[in-house]
């Protein structure tokens, strides 16, 4: 039995790596938060600017308009352009790398529309009505419509800098979540009590001055343990591969620690359409070569692993189908592949299978991030 020294450790351990997890999704929805206020700042902004330009082309249009006095309508258009050049100096400070030129753009615009609108002023002080509506009703409404143009395309941009921030994060977030539950999963194997001795076994004894003493009997081996110190070695082997055929035994080994008939690495591009097979072991290389890419959007493990980025368990079918567990492979940029293991005797449901499934598939990431790596290992390079 481990002493409470070990079991208050391993357990403070865990505790630490579940307070960091917990404290770094925190921080990262307090950040998306932060995010979605400034996108709705931005937009509200966005919105007031393309209304103001809107507003101004309308007064400037009156000037010509039967039955307006060009006294009400001019100190207007001037106003509402004033307005729309302050919220767009606004707007470029707040704007992102991909928004800023669109913004800079309609600033631009805004401006060429008050000097067109000062040479409308110009005709109708000089009594040239007509010519002062053909510019208001070309130049004017061409260069307001693209100041417009070019707001809406800030704002586009600027949803899609959100999207792809917060892409970033969620990614970071199941990334933190895979390796925080690593850590407690074994933690728990670390704890779990050694076997103890059966009813009625006889304890072993030496007779000292006449009295019995009861000898100790050496502590039994746990397979928990044993199953944490073959994952050891077996991650630091993943860290050493050089080449295709190191990392098929690799693969072997796993598959013989995991209990698992076979044993295949699926790989895509982060957000990509679909898996293809790219190492296996167990299977025959004539069925690999028949297996075809597994969409995305497939209704099976692999694909539901790929697109959740989370661990996946297939219940074995007694007489019919072996178990199954699928771990997601989880690189910086999101995830790239499935490790997917066919369990024997019903052993996907162990918490060990599953925790070694995770750690494997988390070794991987390191070293195979996408189906090139493999051909490249394979090449030696």
């Amino acid at each position: 039995m481990r002493s409470a020294a070990f079991r208050l450790t391993t357990g403070a351990a865990a505790w630490i790596a579940v307070a960091v997890a917990a404290l770094l999704l925190v921080r990262s929805e307090q950040h998306i938060a932060r995010q979605t206020d400034a996108l709705r700042a931005f937009d509200q902004r966005a919105r007031d600017a393309s209304a103001a330009i809107a507003d101004a082309r309308a007064a400037q249009e009156a000037y010509v308009a039967a039955g307006q006095g060009i006294e009400f309508w001019m100190p207007r258009a001037t106003a509402r352009a004033d307005a729309a050049r302050a919220v767009l100096a606004a707007l470029r400070s707040a704007a992102g790398p991909a928004a800023s030129a669109a913004v800079d753009q309609a600033a631009q615009a805004t401006a060429e529309f008050g000097t067109i609108d000062t040479r409308v002023r110009e005709y109708l002080r000089s009594g040239q009505q007509l010519m002062a509506g053909d510019v208001i009703f070309t130049e004017g409404i061409e260069t307001a419509a693209a100041a417009g143009r070019q707001i809406e395309t800030a704002r586009h941009a600027e949803r899609q800098a959100y999207d792809a921030a917060v892409a970033v994060i969620r990614r970071q977030e199941a990334a933190t979540l895979v390796t925080a539950s690593a850590v407690v999963a074994l933690v728990v194997l670390m704890l779990v009590p050694a076997a103890r001795r059966r009813a009625g076994e006889p304890l072993e004894t030496s007779l000292s001055l006449g009295t019995a003493e009861i000898a100790p009997l050496p502590p039994p081996t746990s397979a928990a343990t044993d199953a944490i110190k073959a994952a050891a070695a077996l991650a630091t082997d993943v860290g050493r591969v050089r080449d295709l055929d190191e990392l098929t035994r690799v693969l072997g080994r796993a598959a013989d620690l995991m209990d698992a008939s076979g044993v295949m690495v699926w790989m895509g591009p982060p957000a990509g359409a679909e898996l293809r097979p790219v190492l296996a072991h167990g299977y025959k290389p004539e069925l690999i070569a028949r297996i075809p890419p597994v969409a995305r959007s497939a209704d099976n493990a692999a694909a539901a692993a790929y697109r959740s980025g989370s661990l996946q368990i297939v219940l074995s079918r007694p007489g019919v189908s072996p178990g199954a567990v699928v771990a997601p492979i989880l690189a910086a940029e999101g995830c790239v592949g499935a490790l997917s293991a066919e369990i024997r005797h019903g052993g996907e449901t162990s918490e060990t299978t599953q925790a070694l499934a995770a750690i494997f598939a988390a070794q991987l990431a390191n070293v195979v991030a996408t189906p090139a790596d493999v051909e490249r290992r394979a090449a030696g390079r």
